[in-house]
């Protein structure tokens, strides 16, 4: 329908918003519906799971919609967006309003960093994760000649490292041995920690890549450290480091029917670590058994590609 107005015409648009109305609803529809079955999605060449780990960032796709229903005056679509805001909010608001457990009660500080091959100064990294007071710091992409040892040692007098991982510890460390995690050279450790509270088990590990339409060998590790854990009859124990798996990914299910996750229990947001400058997913974690988190939590440190990941226990 048209109107003429002061010698100039203009349409009108239906009440419902007109086609485009009914488009932005039925994107707002299909949104919800990818928050709520993003499990179904068949993991072909880790599709799946690459949906999977960006799920809590769809949320992003309800403001959007709303500010599009708003310029097409569109009450269906606004109506519509009501559906997904919905959804996400059900699945992922908690991880803001969980209430902040008591930290008076700590007793034992971890910290984890993928300090990245060819780190310009991998010195300065870790002095940032010493300066968080942490009692054990969990290393990844550890290389010969980076003087993280060095710098560590007077605070953190207690070592053990296989290959690329290492743990570093104010108290007594005993029963190192390296992990097999499936990748052909060994990138896991565990040790035996004389903690606060009795022996601590710790697992360092840096499970295998996944890359788009790659997670083959990533899935793989996780499976054998699943497998590894399922068997470790350690009461109190520990898993630090980058496993590149998001705890949303179907992926991460195994090692999340085995151990509590730090940043979910104790933790405020998603916690994202990488990349560091504008983080977008989670691959790096802290999960437990035998233990009270007290508070976890992100640690912005120079020249990793990678944020750290933080945790309180008692």
């Amino acid at each position: 329908m048209e109107r003429r107005t002061g010698g100039r015409r203009w349409k009108s648009r239906p009440p419902g918003g007109g086609r485009r109305g009914w488009l932005l609803a039925g994107a707002a529809a299909l949104l919800a519906a990818v928050l709520v079955g993003h499990r179904a999605i068949p993991n072909v060449r880790g599709v799946g799971s690459l949906v999977d780990s960006v799920t809590p960032l769809l949320g992003a796709g309800v403001p959007l919609l709303a500010l599009a229903a708003l310029l097409r005056r569109s009450r269906v679509a606004l109506v519509a967006v009501l559906l997904p805001a919905t959804v996400w909010a059900a699945l992922y608001a908690g991880a803001w309003l969980r209430p902040t457990p008591a930290q008076g009660a700590t007793t034992l500080r971890v910290v984890s960093q993928n300090l990245r091959a060819g780190n310009p100064d991998p010195a300065a990294t870790v002095r940032a994760l010493a300066s968080a007071g942490a009692d054990l710091i969990a290393l990844q992409e550890v290389t010969e000649n980076d003087r993280v040892a060095e710098v560590l040692n007077p605070d953190y007098p207690h070592r053990a490292r296989v290959s690329t991982v290492s743990l570093h510890s104010r108290y007594p460390i005993r029963d190192r041995v390296g992990v097999d995690t499936g990748l052909g050279w060994t990138r896991a450790l565990r040790a035996v920690v004389a903690a606060p509270g009795g022996d601590l088990t710790v697992y360092v590990v840096h499970l295998g890549s996944a890359r788009a339409g790659d997670t083959a060998t990533r899935d793989q590790t996780v499976s054998a450290l699943a497998a590894r854990l399922r068997a470790d009859p350690a009461r109190r124990l520990l898993v630090l480091g980058d496993l590149n798996t998001a705890s949303t990914d179907r992926m991460f299910a195994p090692l999340a029917r085995l151990l509590d996750d730090a940043q979910a229990d104790a933790g405020r947001g998603f916690g994202f670590t990488w990349p560091a400058a504008v983080p977008v997913t989670r691959p790096d974690h802290v999960l437990y058994r035998g233990l009270t988190a007290t508070s976890a939590g992100v640690l912005r440190t120079p020249d990793s590609d990678h944020r750290a990941v933080t945790a309180g226990f008692r």
